[in-house]
């Protein structure tokens, strides 16, 4: 990505104008990526791809089109603008459509914030990853077969200009090695996982230690048994505790609260969590796995306090939902090239706690820590949680014996309000959250 692109999109905002647009603005996105898997001690293939995309937006009054092109021939770029103004003119009116408002526009340098790792990750090196991986996985003692183990490599970039004077571009790398362990014979076969991503290669995890834990998660989960139906404390694993944050960040999307679709719609200035809990969204963390200097409409981004105190104190808001309610935008839109701006947020996490994990289970006499979460039993407009779920039966504060064919359920605004959180937060997924505890869920056992 370079001043080169952000030139195009400039001329074809331009053009635009000319073409009778009384807005505009245009994104380039460019993305490559390799990867390597390898099954049963061979390799099972090596793929690579190349592309890049060009999107412009136009608005005329109160009606806006986007139209997008892999083509960025001076040909196929006249007639981009010609069939998104063609399309402006036809669409209905939106009387909340536009740009983001001018004096929120970022100014000033793009921050570097380590996004784009200059190290060159070959092919036969993905390949090296993957097989130490997966023969990590199959020498653990109880593991059968392996699922297959891969690894990735990718770079992209993305530009950004406005008919009202933003223009920026930023690139970015990431990486990652997974493997899948299978344990034990015939119906009594358990699998499990481990896979670890980063922007810079010398920030992921070893192979061979992801291979070895994969494994030995295998081979934990044999000879699962069963739960009897009731209520008792669960406990999530942040590797799945982090799904209870994607529900909250979906709750407190712009475009849920407009459409009055959320559970916490009426919990604006409320206690959602209990006092202490903190969730923060920061997109300026270095190396961060969802970082961005600005966002999808040009706006900078900043780091947002989302829950303080268990408080809630905002919602995600791009430009449009932002004029819909009446409130500032956020500096959350997201962008593609052949869409109006979306709302997403950035590296989303739960402040740890103040008790370790082995703490806040000492007291738990029967309960259950949930490893896998199976299914989408969710209502984002009631927050009825219903899920399937597997791990290991808690007894007299001790993680025991593994647990399968379970059912959890409860509602999303009482799991926040009783939710315990450890002290054990890593960054690792770009939505975190250390170990949770959830007291009083439904079990569905047997």
């Amino acid at each position: 990505m370079s001043e080169a692109t952000l030139s195009i999109l400039n001329d074809l905002i331009d053009a635009a104008k000319k073409a009778g647009a009384d807005a505009a603005d245009a994104v380039a996105v460019e993305a490559s990526s390799k990867s390597a898997s390898w099954r049963d001690g061979k390799l099972e293939d090596v793929d690579g791809s190349e592309g890049e995309d060009i999107g412009l937006r136009v608005l005329i009054g109160t009606r806006q089109a986007m139209v997008s092109s892999s083509d960025r021939s001076a040909v196929a770029l006249k007639a981009l603008v010609t069939r998104t103004i063609d399309m402006a003119k036809a669409v209905p009116e939106d009387p909340y459509c536009g740009l983001a408002p001018e004096e929120q526009l970022f100014q000033g340098p793009i921050p570097d914030l380590e996004l784009a790792d200059s190290t060159e990750i070959s092919a036969e090196t993905l390949l090296e990853w993957a097989t130490a991986a997966e023969d990590a996985a199959r020498a653990v003692d109880g593991v059968s077969n392996s699922d297959g183990a891969g690894a990735s490599s990718g770079s992209w970039g993305l530009a950004m200009a406005t008919s009202h004077g933003f223009s920026g571009h930023y690139r970015g790398t990431s990486c990652s090695i997974s493997v899948s362990a299978i344990a034990g014979q015939g119906t009594s076969m358990e699998r499990d996982y481990d896979y670890d991503s980063a922007r810079f290669a010398s920030d992921l995890r070893g192979a061979s230690d992801i291979g070895r834990i994969a494994g030995e998660k295998a081979v934990a989960r044999l000879n699962a048994g069963r739960l009897n139906s009731g209520t008792m404390p669960v406990v999530f694993d942040p590797r799945v505790g982090n799904s209870l944050l994607g529900h909250f960040a979906g709750a407190i999307n712009g475009g849920s609260i407009a459409r009055g679709t959320s559970f916490l719609k009426d919990k604006m200035g409320a206690a959602v969590f209990p006092s202490g809990i903190q969730i923060i969204d920061d997109p300026l963390k270095m190396r961060g796995q969802k970082s961005r200097p600005f966002d999808g409409e040009g706006l900078a981004c900043n780091k947002t306090h989302f829950i303080k105190d268990g408080v809630l104190q905002s919602w995600t808001l791009n430009s449009a939902t932002a004029r819909q309610l009446g409130l500032t935008a956020t500096g959350h839109a997201s962008r593609g090239t052949s869409g109006a701006p979306g709302i997403n947020h950035s590296n989303l996490y739960m402040k740890p706690g103040k008790v370790s994990p082995s703490d806040l289970i000492a007291d738990i006499k029967d309960g259950f820590y949930v490893t896998e979460l199976i299914g989408m039993g969710v209502n984002g407009v009631t927050g009825d949680y219903s899920r399937g779920a597997a791990g290991f039966r808690i007894e007299n504060g001790q993680i025991t014996t593994p647990i399968s064919e379970v059912t959890i359920a409860s509602n999303l605004i009482d799991m926040f309000a009783r939710l315990i959180a450890a002290n054990d937060l890593t960054f690792k997924y770009g939505t975190d959250v250390p170990t949770l505890r959830i007291d009083d869920m439904s079990i569905a056992g047997i």
